[in-house]
């Protein structure tokens, strides 16, 4: 898939992305891109991205002739997210099946350890 953003900001190898986190810094939201950990790494590579909030005045809602001033997050930051959430996610759900996988490799190798000793006994028996 095409990540047009996360290209545009420089992020170059989008398919080792592990995780992402994001903070309120001030006037502006901090955005912390971090990869899988290679061997012989003892931290994980990351990149570090500021986004401006965007400011504006907003009708007061307990004074009626008042106004406040409200900061919103980036709308570029909103579409750096989603395109993340969808590489932390894809790679999410690949987990869950491997893992939902592996959980039924085990109850069959379960069912077939009980029935190859229930054989065992009917054979004994004979």
């Amino acid at each position: 898939m095409e990540y047009i953003i996360l290209k545009s900001l420089g992020v170059k190898d989008v398919d080792h992305i592990e995780r992402y986190a994001v903070r309120n810094e001030g006037d502006s939201d901090s955005l912390k891109i971090y990869y899988e950990k290679k061997k012989g790494q003892l931290f994980h590579k990351s990149e570090k991205f500021k986004f401006p909030r965007r400011h504006r005045g907003v009708r007061s809602s307990t004074d009626p002739n008042g106004y406040m001033e409200m900061s919103e997050v980036s709308p570029m930051l909103t579409k750096v997210m989603a395109e993340l959430d969808e590489i932390v996610n894809h790679d999410q759900q690949e987990q869950d099946v491997k893992r939902k996988i592996l959980t039924d490799l085990r109850h069959l190798e379960k069912v077939v350890k009980q029935k190859i000793e229930e054989i065992e006994i009917q054979l004994d028996k004979l």
